[in-house]
């Protein structure tokens, strides 16, 4: 295909050629925006708490976790969100008008921007899954944890009262959440601080094999399957939020602020929430010698660090800080919806994907976070890398839309959706969504240098700017 012959402006979709891009008068620094924005991502404890993935983690000792830890925020912000933030500072333009020049007009259409509406509610799901478990453990007599057996018909009822909240809220009210939204993060910041405090002394005593006894972890993972671990946990808890990295980058002003606000707001919050949880599961093993706890999980370890009835203070306010992700799940998932599927009403499709999403929570498919994580991987990271491939063969500009479905970025997503989700089919595959995005890179770059691409198609007015 001739990537130059020129395609006519109408065959552009209404949803690109309606697109402004964000003026520099509405733009602020990073530290206003970005950074706080990423850093209340992994401040929830839906992030942080099952980063010790049932004792693995720790089995090759806290040095090793936390250097997996390092290496997966490092991944995090130069390989998935860096690019697009400068896409978004560039042009100004959110991410389903930016993707068009990766997967064309009529494909960005759906990769990313209806795929990302579809994701929105596996989020829903394991939020709805995790803040419930805590509600309940606050209020029952009893404890659940993500391996306990579901469905639980207490934990039932509040999966779905919570996931038709957080919907109903994300498209009605989700101005009156946003108002507490800025605040409520400070909560899980201030529980992790506290738990380290109280659990730091037993730090420099932990020793892994308590927890592999513990656990009964018949095949402690290596060195380098922990670090496997982290980047395959972290990065795809992160994939999707990398690729909003171009609706964060039109608030941006310049490159600095992109860096500043991935490197604060994306790699520091990383070390600072997951490291934090780490130490705090550590300490408390190391505290206990001989007699470890049962719990391998920060909030699990919560009654036996704090006493029962400060750790069902702080089970509650973990879940009341959750809401709002939950909310803006919905909201985000409704714009998406408005955007791709405009004759549908948006209650009827987002009623839809609640369902869904309440059915993935009751049967506890969404507590299981290193597989769901694992999908979300694959699908964004292929995104990701063909976006990064498409940045460095133009030297950093957007080109603009391209006709059609561009069969570059479709192909190599396609490679690498299937690279990526052989996890989850048994295949031994070290770091899925990181691999997934080398292979969706690759295959883009290598399938745009043999002419598989569609033509850029004029545009004019504001969006011709952005191509500048």
């Amino acid at each position: 295909m001739n990537a130059t012959t020129p395609q006519p402006a109408t065959s552009l979709p209404n949803y690109i050629t309606s697109a402004s891009p964000n003026p520099p008068e509405k733009r602020a620094p990073w530290y206003k925006n970005t950074a706080p924005t990423y850093a209340g991502i992994f401040l929830w404890f839906v992030f942080w708490d099952p980063v010790t993935s049932g004792g693995q983690a720790l089995a090759a000792g806290l040095g090793t976790a936390l250097l997996g830890l390092l290496l997966a925020a490092l991944a995090c912000h130069y390989l998935f969100y860096l690019v697009p933030g400068l896409f978004g500072m560039r042009t100004g333009l959110p991410l389903y008008i930016v993707g068009t020049s990766t997967f064309g007009a009529q494909g960005g259409f759906i990769m990313p921007g209806f795929l990302m509406g579809v994701l929105q509610f596996g989020w829903l799901g394991v939020n709805a899954f995790f803040s419930s478990m805590l509600l309940y453990n606050t209020f029952a007599g009893t404890t659940l944890s993500p391996d306990s057996t579901y469905p639980v018909p207490g934990h039932a009822l509040l999966v779905v009262i919570w996931a038709a909240l957080a919907a109903f809220m994300g498209l009605k009210g989700i101005q009156y959440v946003a108002r507490v939204a800025t605040y409520l993060p400070l909560l899980p910041l201030a529980i992790l601080l506290i738990l380290f405090a109280k659990t730091v002394s037993g730090v420099g005593r932990f020793d892994p094999q308590t927890v592999i006894a513990s656990q009964k972890i018949a095949q402690p993972l290596s060195a380098a399957g922990v670090i496997a671990l982290m980047l395959t946990y972290v990065v795809g808890f992160f994939a999707t939020a990398g690729a909003a990295g171009v609706d964060f980058g039109l608030n941006n002003r310049d490159k600095k602020d992109v860096q500043m606000g991935g490197l604060v707001g994306i790699g520091l919050a990383i070390l600072l929430t997951a490291g934090l949880s780490l130490m705090i599961v550590a300490g408390a093993y190391g505290q206990a010698g001989a007699n470890p706890p049962s719990a391998v999980t920060a909030t699990g370890l919560m009654e036996s660090i704090m006493g029962p009835n400060t750790a069902k203070i702080f089970w509650l306010l973990l879940a009341l800080a959750a809401f709002p992700p939950a909310c803006f799940s919905s909201f985000i998932a409704a714009n998406s919806f408005k955007t791709t599927l405009p004759k549908v009403n948006p209650f009827v499709s987002v009623g839809i994907g609640t369902v869904v999403s309440i059915v993935l929570a009751l049967f506890g498919w969404a507590g299981k976070v290193v597989p769901v994580f694992t999908i979300i991987g694959a699908s964004f990271g292929p995104i990701c890398g063909a976006m990064v491939a498409d940045y460095l063969l133009n030297h950093g500009r957007w080109t603009g839309p391209r006709a059609g479905f561009n069969p570059a970025g479709w192909l190599a997503w396609a490679l690498g959706f299937v690279v990526g989700i052989l996890p989850n089919f048994g295949v031994a595959i070290p770091a899925a969504p990181v691999l997934a995005f080398i292979v969706g890179l690759v295959v883009y770059f290598a399938a745009a240098k043999t002419g598989l691409q569609t033509p850029v198609v004029p545009v004019s007015g504001p969006l011709a700017e952005a191509t500048k």
